[in-house]
């Protein structure tokens, strides 16, 4: 087959940020895809769900056109309650209608009870420039800080702790570095499922380059066989473990003592708080031997040039920002910051998680990290966009869906995001959303949050639109259209931009003032406030994304050397990059810190919030598969979902000889919050006394199960350690779903 035509664009599941060629024939089909060979960051190498998983884009159960709930009246007059409709429960609506409606219900509940009764979730999956007009309708028009998205529930305990530490949370070395390492650790990460084109750059530099790997993870991933030290902790025990090789470190005198002295602080205090951290304490409780600790130390510090990588194993904790912490000591203790090859990088998880985090779409700083509470910040973006601006930080992603519960919050709007399969604690979840006034959901798919939504918006995919990703490594790269919108879908900054007109027009003909907290009109100046209105409709007639860019760059430092002009001559720059002659910036902090000097933290040692006990013997640790992406709205709706269709439970040998159960029989796992039902895998590949749940099924979600208990710093969510049974169902067993994946197989 020959295609009509062949798209250059960049992939939309992990954050390697690979560049794709969208093969495309008469029928807009996309009918294959392949990599150039020549450009970063993947060269050629693309993953079973970059190269086969894209026939989501066209699947028949797209959202095609406006959807209202049938019985929308009947929740707004009180006679019913919010509860799950099927998609059969929605009729559809046009355009015009739909956004009226929308606008016209946010306006109310603003003048009502104020623009913070009112949140809206940001997507990973949409553009920078989507994410951006998305966070100014919210603080511009609605007058909200209210503003997360999914990076709260998988990195916030990385952002938080870099932040304290350094005072940039973002991946500090790029990807082309990784086949040259000398020596790094991988923890909390299965980088051959999560992100496998990394995992090849990353056995190439131990293969080829003879890179020392230290990897440590209670499971059994496929790095570990790369590894020339496994280092396999107790479930929640990784701060004993990180803080037992500072120890070492220290007494040993591997330390590097120029750079401690001319780039960091607070280092005479931590030393004095790693007295008890020995290795022999670590032993006891992480079960990790006394040797492979000191071996490790040994390796990581006196290599010229170590990194560090690591996933959503470290930041999904109740102390995931005390895991962050306890590896920056370790990079700083040592100097492996500021050159190539050197640094801390979380891998990060969605294919925009780190665009959408850099153009706002966090509660409490605007584009580029620039806090809203800082008044210099907020008086620059209140002129830029024509409106004062609520000088509050909002609720992040767990508190808005307590705020629902608690009647604080009236209204949510979600862009491309989940909650309802991504919250922990799903049954608290859908009680809280239960409660909202309004709900709003626009994504490509009808998913578990739509069927509690008043109104659905259909937006259009990767493939159907233009705008950029900002991949992993800060690589900021272009997304263009392939293929037409499918029906009358249309693109995220199109609908919110519309959307803003709307309201900024009915807010001119109430005299309502855009940008306040309150929805009340000054008593002074009414013409003012009204015009207020009028320029911010203006402020929203942007002609392509390209201009949306342009509007976010000159207002966020980091940016401002980078344009689309430039994207297409060079593929991709790495923020920051001040200036537009600016090389851009492959890793960080060669000369400083964003804080100045770095800073050593001392730690505790907090137990996970839930242990096992009699009731509920086993750990549960949740995460993902090599064919499925997160909620599984994209890969179970490819062909990826034929190889592996359901879920399945890792049990321990010993475990499932104690629960008499093998391989294809079917359990029940129980928490203190829910239950689900699935399949059995008997491997070794999890540790005895904790099972593993991937979180791809909506009919076995992981989430029934999980922790509502957040860390108080980052607010992100334990998704890693919870108490859980098994209890053997008599169901027929049957062939275990996934066996062609080569982590099933351990």
């Amino acid at each position: 087959m020959i295609a009509d035509h062949v798209t250059r664009s960049t992939c939309a599941y992990c954050g390697v940020g690979c560049q794709v060629n969208l093969h495309v024939n008469a029928e807009q089909v996309i009918f294959r895809v392949n990599a150039p060979h020549d450009t970063a960051p993947n060269y050629g190498r693309l993953c079973v769900k970059g190269r086969f998983g894209m026939d989501f884009v066209y699947h028949p159960s797209r959202l095609t056109t406006p959807l209202i709930r049938h019985d929308y009246a009947d929740i707004q007059a009180g006679r019913v309650r919010r509860g799950p409709l099927d998609l059969d429960g929605f009729r559809p609506l046009t355009w015009d209608a739909a956004l009226d409606l929308v606008a016209q219900r946010l306006i109310a509940i603003k003048v009502q009870h104020g623009g913070d009764a009112i949140a809206g979730l940001c997507s990973a999956k949409a553009t920078n420039e989507d994410n951006y007009v998305f966070q100014k309708l919210m603080r511009q028009l609605l007058g909200t800080n209210n503003v997360d998205h999914c990076a709260r529930l998988c990195h916030a305990g990385s952002v938080t702790g870099l932040q304290m530490a350094l005072g940039s949370s973002a991946m500090s070395n790029s990807i082309a570095e990784m086949p040259t390492l000398e020596c790094f650790i991988v923890t909390g990460s299965n980088t051959t499922e999560t992100h496998p084109v990394i995992a090849t750059f990353l056995k190439q530099a131990v293969r080829k380059n003879g890179a020392h790997l230290i990897v440590a993870d209670p499971r059994h991933i496929e790095l570990a066989d790369f590894a020339e030290v496994w280092l396999r902790q107790k479930p929640g025990t990784d701060v004993i473990l990180w803080q037992a090789l500072a120890h070492v470190i220290v007494r040993e005198a591997w330390y590097d003592a120029d750079f401690i002295r001319t780039r960091t602080e607070g280092f005479a205090d931590y030393i004095e708080s790693l007295e008890r951290w020995t290795p022999a304490y670590a032993q006891e409780m992480t079960g990790v031997p006394a040797a492979d600790i000191i071996k490790a130390a040994r390796l990581y510090a006196q290599a010229e040039r170590a990194a560090i990588y690591w996933g959503m194993g470290i930041s999904q904790s109740t102390h995931g920002t005390d895991n962050a912490l306890a590896l920056a000591n370790l990079a700083l203790m040592c100097g492996h910051l500021g050159a190539e090859g050197a640094g801390l990088n979380p891998l990060r998880g969605q294919n925009n998680v780190q665009g959408c985090s850099d153009a706002g779409g966090l509660f409490n700083v605007f584009p580029g990290y620039q806090r809203v509470d800082d008044p210099a910040i907020r008086a620059k973006f209140a002129w830029a966009w024509g409106a004062p601006l609520n000088p509050q930080p909002g609720l992040a992603t767990p508190e808005m869906v307590d705020g629902a519960g608690s009647g604080a919050l009236r209204a949510f709007y979600v862009m491309g995001e989940n909650p309802l399969m991504s919250e922990p604690n799903l049954a608290h979840a859908r009680h809280c959303l239960e409660n909202l006034n309004l709900i709003v959901c626009q994504d490509i798919f009808f998913n578990e949050t739509c069927a509690y939504a008043d109104i659905i918006l259909p937006a259009t995919s990767f493939a159907e639109k233009e705008g950029t990703f900002t991949n992993s490594d800060r690589r900021v790269q272009r997304v263009r259209a392939a293929i037409k919108p499918i029906g009358a879908a249309r693109a995220d900054w199109e609908i919110v931009c519309d959307l803003a007109g709307r309201v900024a027009q009915q807010l001119h003909a109430l005299g309502a003032a855009p940008g306040l907290p309150g929805g009340a009109l000054p008593a002074a100046a009414p013409d003012a406030v009204a015009n207020l209105a009028l320029g911010a409709l203006s402020s929203y007639a942007y002609d392509h994304p390209e201009a949306i860019w342009q509007e976010m760059a000159r207002l966020t430092p980091p940016f401002q050397g980078i344009s689309y002009d430039r994207l297409e001559k060079e593929g991709g720059v790495h923020w920051p990059c001040p200036t537009p002659d600016h090389p851009g910036s492959p890793y960080l902090f060669a000369e400083s810190f964003p804080r100045g000097r770095g800073k050593f933290h001392s730690l505790d040692f907090l137990q996970p919030h839930e242990l096992p006990d009699p009731d509920y013997p086993l750990i549960l640790s949740t995460g993902r598969v090599l064919f499925h992406w997160h909620g599984g709205t994209m890969t179970r709706r490819s062909k990826l979902d034929e190889i592996y269709p359901e879920a399945v439970v890792e049990v321990h040998p010993e475990d499932a000889l104690a629960l008499a159960v093998s391989s294809g029989a079917w359990v029940e796992l129980k928490s203190r919050r829910g239950r689900v039902e699935c399949k059995v895998l008997v491997t070794g590949r999890s540790p005895q006394g904790t099972v593993f749940l991937p979180f791809h099924f909506a009919e076995a979600a992981a989430n029934e199960l999980t922790l509502h208990d957040l860390d108080p710093l980052a607010k992100i969510p334990d998704y890693k350690v919870c108490a859980v049974r098994l209890t053997p169902l008599a169901r027929p067993g049957g062939a275990v779903s996934g066996v062609s994946s080569p982590g099933a197989r351990r």
